[in-house]
């Protein structure tokens, strides 16, 4: 069973939505036990960085997604949820994440190196280029996903599984270490590469209650 964790700023109807067309069992909720109990945790996110992590220290979200991550069961953030897993972002001031992964979130320039301007936040279709082997990459060929943001990572190289590209920078649309994955796009709106992703997530978290 997937629990998604509701904080109050994700995208819940969509993602339950994709898991219920892979006939996959989730639940929604906000309870630190039931939660834990899950065999993988999905934390969705739209809205600001500063934002969601005061409403996790709010609501205790955020000791039970350390101890989720810590207890080595999978956890998939997925746009902001992606973003919170890191140690900090600039956006409204510097703020720490939830230190899972090493890198900080920083604001999507303007302007490339060349002075062409591009438009923020980076909205609509961009390619992976697969980075190194994942269970979330098995089976799957590099093709469009669907992108909605402002902020990207940087100074996450060793987490690094899937690129893309805009404005002149590497944007990590795909990371993982261990048992703690992310991905900057929409895998629900991506079409069948999105939907193939979540499935290899889903099938990560089925491996992982076999195992323990």
């Amino acid at each position: 069973m997937i629990g998604i964790a509701d904080y109050g700023m994700g995208n819940l109807f969509s993602v339950s939505k994709a898991l219920e067309r892979l006939g996959v069992p989730y639940f929604i909720s906000d309870d630190r036990e039931q939660l834990l109990e899950a065999d993988g945790l999905i934390l969705p996110g739209v809205g600001a960085f500063k934002d969601a992590m005061d409403l996790l220290e709010s609501t205790h979200l955020k000791t039970t997604i350390l101890d989720f991550a810590q207890a080595g069961k999978p956890l998939l953030g997925i746009c902001l949820g992606m973003q919170l897993l890191f140690e900090k972002s600039e956006e409204n001031g510097v703020t720490p994440g939830l230190g899972l992964l090493p890198g900080e979130v920083i604001r999507i320039p303007k302007r490339d190196d060349e002075g062409n301007e591009y438009k923020v936040p980076h909205m609509g279709w961009n390619q992976l280029a697969f980075q190194k082997e994942s269970d979330l990459l098995e089976g799957l060929t590099e093709g469009y996903v669907y992108f909605v943001h402002s902020y990207y990572v940087k100074g996450s190289d060793d987490v690094l599984t899937a690129t893309s590209g805009y404005a002149g920078v590497i944007i990590p649309a795909v990371v993982g270490k261990g048992n703690v994955y992310g991905m900057q796009f929409h895998p629900e709106k991506s079409g069948e590469l999105g939907m193939q992703l979540l499935e290899n997530f889903t099938k990560r978290v089925k491996e992982s209650e076999v195992v323990s």
